[in-house]
Order: C-alpha cells, then sequence, then structure tokens
C-alpha cells in the first residue's frame, strides 16, 4: 500500500499522518503542539483533526499540568486492523522518499529494516554511509521522514572509511544487520556486495 493511497483511504495527509502517528506509537502521551512538531503540519489542521478522532473513540483526552495531552486509546475496536494497514504501507515505502537525504552530503548506502519492513527483531531500521554528513540537513530530512512514516526513525550513520572498518573487523551489528532482511535502496559501495556474498557462501 502507497502513502498516496493510504492518505486517499483516510480522507487527508492531516488524519493519515495523525493515525500513523498514534498507532505506532500507542503509549506515547502528545499534545496538539507535540503532534503538530512531529507531523510537521499546521497546529491549526492537528487541532481539528485531533477533535473528530476524540469524538470518533479513537483518542483519550488527560491533563497535565492544564495541558491537554492525547493518546491512543487501547480499547479502540479497529486497533488492530489500523496497526496493520499502517505496517503494511510502511512496508510498500516508495524509495523516492529517501531522495531527502540525498541533501545531508555525499550518500554512498541506505539500506532499509526494522520498521520499514515490519521486522521487529532488527536493532536499526536504516544503515546510511554518508561522506561528509551536514548534521543539520540529516536531521530536517529525517524529521521530514519520520514526519511521513509517524515514528522515530532507529538509523546508525558512519563515513566510508569507518564502513570499511567494520567490514573488516566482522563488525557483529552489521553482520546481524545484513543476515536479517533489508532493502537496499542506494548502494554505491562495491565492497559491501562482495561482503554480503561472503556471507551467503
Amino acid at each position: 500500500m502507497s502513502f498516496s493511497l493510504f492518505e486517499s483511504l483516510f480522507g487527508s495527509q492531516v488524519r493519515a499522518r495523525l493515525i500513523r502517528l498514534f498507532v505506532l506509537n500507542p503509549e506515547g502521551e502528545y499534545s496538539t503542539a507535540d503532534v503538530a512538531t512531529k507531523t510537521l503540519l499546521p497546529r491549526v489542521e492537528v487541532s481539528r483533526e485531533i477533535l473528530r478522532l476524540e469524538k470518533m473513540g479513537f483518542l483519550r483526552e488527560r491533563s497535565r499540568k492544564k495541558v491537554k495531552m492525547y493518546q491512543m486509546r487501547p480499547d479502540f475496536p479497529f486497533f488492530p486492523e489500523l496497526s496493520s494497514l499502517v505496517l503494511k504501507s510502511n512496508v510498500g515505502v516508495s524509495h523516492r522518499m529517501f531522495q531527502k537525504l540525498q541533501s545531508a552530503g555525499d550518500v554512498k548506502l541506505i539500506l532499509i529494516s526494522g520498521l520499514f519492513l515490519n521486522h521487529a527483531k532488527s536493532k536499526a531500521d536504516m544503515i546510511l554511509v554518508i561522506n561528509s554528513a551536514h548534521r543539520l540537513r540529516l536531521k530536517s530530512a529525517m524529521e521530514k521522514l519520520e514526519a511521513e512514516i509517524g515514528r522515530e526513525i532507529r538509523f546508525v550513520l558512519m563515513n566510508t572509511d569507518e564502513l570499511h572498518y567494520r567490514l573488516n573487523m566482522l563488525d557483529r551489528f552489521l553482520i546481524e544487520f545484513l543476515e536479517g532482511p533489508y532493502q537496499e535502496v542506494q548502494n554505491r559501495v562495491p565492497e559491501i556486495k562482495r561482503f554480503i556474498a561472503g556471507l551467503k557462501k
């Protein structure tokens, strides 16, 4: 399921992003400002949609230090179905989404797993190899991705020198990541293809 189809199914980008955020973080409690920040959506539209979702019984409201906080209702009758839809849409995410990362520097490698493949055992959702990484641009790109996905992305960042060092040391984290399910979004590191081929022998 594509992101555009997911948004069409729920009638708007605002509602789709809010549903993703609360479904993927069912124990989280967020103020309207928190939700607007995490989804990168206008606060007025977020506030309006939160009220609709609360009336539906999707969200519950609590007050903390006079601030209204919202949380996914654990007894919402369609939670399992919504969770399944959200996870399926993450697995079907288009690789075009990751173009946002190109502004962060000289991108050599993007591998995805975890949240993007519904592989809960993975210790990371993404491995990034970027030379001359621009931290602020990377932070901005990640925030945009997280706003669309609905959850914090666990990623490992390194440059090619560190990647080569880890490959030579047979880094356990890398081996476990590459032995599990993952997808290659971008690969300009020939050495890693040979390393993966060696793991499969």
